[in-house]
């Protein structure tokens, strides 16, 4: 069996430009909620709106992740079983009880 690590799929200044990314898209969000000219409880609603929309986006987020974690897993698993199958197979073992 083959040991292969999990490899990162992204680089430090990618994480770090989407992290700013979101911060500063949270930040005009919540500024421009604020400075609406509308009454409270609208710029409430749309605060309390554009809060569950992150938490959805982070949860879906989250289980595309797992799901890929998943199949990956399987994947690893399937990989390790035929290599066993391969590494316990041998070509030779019944041509030498046939004798002409």
């Amino acid at each position: 069996m083959s040991e292969r690590p999990v490899q990162q799929q992204s680089t430090a200044a990618f994480y770090g430009q989407a992290v700013a990314s979101f911060g500063i898209a949270m930040g005009a969000t919540a500024i421009g909620i604020f400075r609406l000219n509308a009454d409270a409880w609208v710029r409430g609603f749309l605060g309390i709106a554009v809060l569950y929309l992150v938490t959805s986006a982070f949860t879906l987020a989250k289980v595309i992740r797992d799901r890929q974690e998943a199949g990956q897993i399987v994947s690893r698993v399937d990989q390790a079983r035929l290599d066993k199958l391969l590494a316990e197979h041998d070509p030779f073992e019944n041509r030498g009880s046939a004798k002409h």
